[in-house]
């Protein structure tokens, strides 16, 4: 009997067609030596690719285009430079938990190991930041890598994963296979709780006068937010959001407290501070949330509920922890929570009374700058105000990308796109592509400084060259503001290598109209809205805002790094009044 080794094709072919097997619409890349035999085949595919201008943009692109579709993202580059230039949106979407499948070209098997031409160890190198990696040098085994490479990174908890194929394995001839199915020997992510963990939470649950319900991104990656908002509003417990989950649950409802953290509010910090017990959702206990680890929440037990066993116990003990996907944690949850509050359900009022008290002596705020400069804040205020809930808003990093999370209002989630775990500067305007792309009809905008916008502009040649018209709101206050901050803190005012003077060079209008973009600029306050507005109007071409804002402008409240959130600034060396507070 015969077996059926499928059609033959070449290596390259194969990798194409495994990519429409997987369900792969578009892919954004660069050709080079190494990956061009895959690029003939790529000729003639309904898979849209994305010429980008560098590999960096690719990555970040694909990134942006998972985080607001859900679906896994690809990226294609050369060997070599082309490889590496992807290493920091791998990095990036590895501590960030963001689908991603990057495929490069790699020098001739023979030639692996000897110091060719455009060869970099490229597995070897991202073997730390990639949930899987192969090197590929047999032809035959192409469509198994890339089944098996999708299935890893948008099973259990979401990351990179990056197929390296030698170049005559693109090019030698073999028969295309696809599998129909995918069984991989030691992975097999747990997605059903066990029913005795559901049982011992919802009896903390039930135990508990001061629940947090502590939310990370791993919410929006299980599409649990509805979920969420039922366990919400049976517990009755405040909700805190942390940067990667802004937009799972509503700001607009009651039970919300805000994002936690280094720039978090007042309320949300001192609610997980004081709590009794952390109801903690595909959060990780990072850094930017707990400040000094000894110090967090020092009276609370923790529900840990997570999809990645690795996660539990890390950095904060679980005296209970549920392992699997969130939505089915939950869904298991609520009944049993419901079974308990049957026998004893704790009285939140004192708890509310307390975070009800904070949140109304400490929102977050801002005051307008005395020399009648713009506000960044307000700028930001005002985007979101007049774009509305429903758009998309991707921001860089620094102070940019904290007051954006701080004063832009998210009800949905997918909305906020940002790098939250690598902090990477030049991530917005790349992810802002990629988003519109997998959600063309809403609008995209990216909210970016002026030291990130320099560091991947030129992306928008890519936008402008393919039809996407994304909006970029560049906070330009002539520095690396978040480090600038530090400085005026920290280092006496010493403002070593901050300063950008980019309100002088380049000038940001005529850049973006030598990169078929429309530019526009606004530097008084009452121009505001009305440039907004003409921002908003303009659906046919991407558009850069430059806004001239205040130079000394400071996110607030801020967690110093590496002390206690017991120490929160509302400002510059001013604390809460906790004297008028039960707490």
């Amino acid at each position: 009997m015969s077996r059926d080794l499928g059609p033959e094709m070449s290596g390259a072919a194969s990798l194409v067609k495994s990519l429409e097997a997987a369900g792969v619409d578009v892919m954004f890349g660069i050709p080079g030596g190494a990956i061009l035999p895959a690029y003939d085949p790529i000729f003639d595919s309904k898979i849209r690719h994305i010429l980008v201008r560098h590999e960096q943009g690719a990555g970040h692109a694909a990134a942006g285009y998972a985080q607001a579709t859900g679906r896994t993202g690809v990226c294609i580059a050369t060997s070599g430079p082309g490889a590496t230039n992807l290493v920091t949106p791998l990095a990036d979407a590895h501590m960030d938990s963001v689908p991603l499948v990057a495929i490069t070209g790699q020098v001739p098997s023979a030639a692996i190991g000897t110091d060719a031409f455009q060869e970099a160890d490229i597995r070897g190198v991202t073997m730390p930041i990639t949930k899987h990696n192969y090197l590929i040098t047999n032809p035959a085994d192409i469509p198994r890598a890339i089944a098996e490479a999708f299935h890893i990174a948008s099973t259990g908890r979401p990351g990179p994963v990056l197929v390296d194929i030698a170049k005559d394995a693109l090019q030698k001839m073999t028969n295309f296979k696809y599998p129909s199915k995918i069984s991989l020997a030691g992975y097999k992510p747990q997605v059903d709780p066990e029913a005795q963990a559901i049982q011992d939470a919802a009896a903390l649950i039930a135990q508990s006068s001061k629940p947090v319900l502590y939310v990370g991104g791993g919410i929006i990656k299980a599409e649990a937010h509805r979920e969420l908002m039922a366990l919400a509003e049976l517990t009755g417990a405040p909700v805190v959001t942390t940067l990667m989950a802004r937009g799972a649950f509503p700001d607009s409802h009651q039970l919300h407290l805000g994002m936690p953290g280094m720039h978090g509010t007042v309320a949300a910090v001192t609610a997980l501070q004081k709590s009794d017990l952390l109801i903690t959702l595909g959060a990780r206990f990072d850094d930017r949330v707990t400040g000094k680890l000894s110090s967090f929440a020092v009276n609370a037990k923790v529900i840990h509920a997570d999809i990645d066993p690795a996660e539990i116990g890390k950095n904060r003990f679980a005296d209970v922890a549920v392992i699997g996907d969130l939505k089915n944690i939950i869904n298991a949850l609520i009944p049993a929570i419901k079974a308990e509050f049957k026998k004893t359900q704790p009285d939140l009022t004192p708890w509310w009374r307390q975070m009800s008290s904070l949140r109304a002596t400490y929102p977050v705020g801002y005051t307008m700058p005395l020399n009648g400069e713009v506000s960044p804040q307000y700028v930001i205020e005002r985007i979101s105000e007049i774009s509305g809930p429903d758009s998309i808003y991707v921001a860089g990093v620094g102070q940019h990308q904290m007051w954006a999370s701080q004063f832009v209002k998210f009800e949905k989630p997918r909305t906020w796109l940002n790098s939250g775990g690598l902090g990477t500067m030049g991530y917005a305007v790349p992810a802002a592509m990629g988003a519109k792309v997998g959600i063309p009809d809403t609008t995209v905008w990216a909210i970016d400084g002026d030291g990130c916008f320099q560091m991947t502009n030129q992306e928008l040649v890519t936008c402008a060259l393919n039809n996407i018209p994304i909006k970029i709101a560049i906070i330009n206050n002539e520095s690396l503001g978040m480090v600038r901050q530090w400085q005026t803190m920290f280092y006496e005012g010493r403002y070593s290598n901050t300063s950008l003077e980019s309100k002088r060079v380049p000038d940001f209008v005529k850049l973006a109209d030598a990169m078929g973009c429309a530019g526009l600029r606004c530097d008084r306050t009452e121009d505001v809205d009305a440039v907004i507005k003409e921002a908003m109007s303009i659906n046919d071409q991407p558009v850069v805002v430059d806004f001239s804002v205040f130079r000394d402008a400071m996110v607030w409240p801020m967690v110093a790094a590496g002390t206690s959130n017991d120490e929160i600034m509302i400002a510059r060396g001013i604390a809460p009044d906790w004297g008028s507070q039960e707490l």
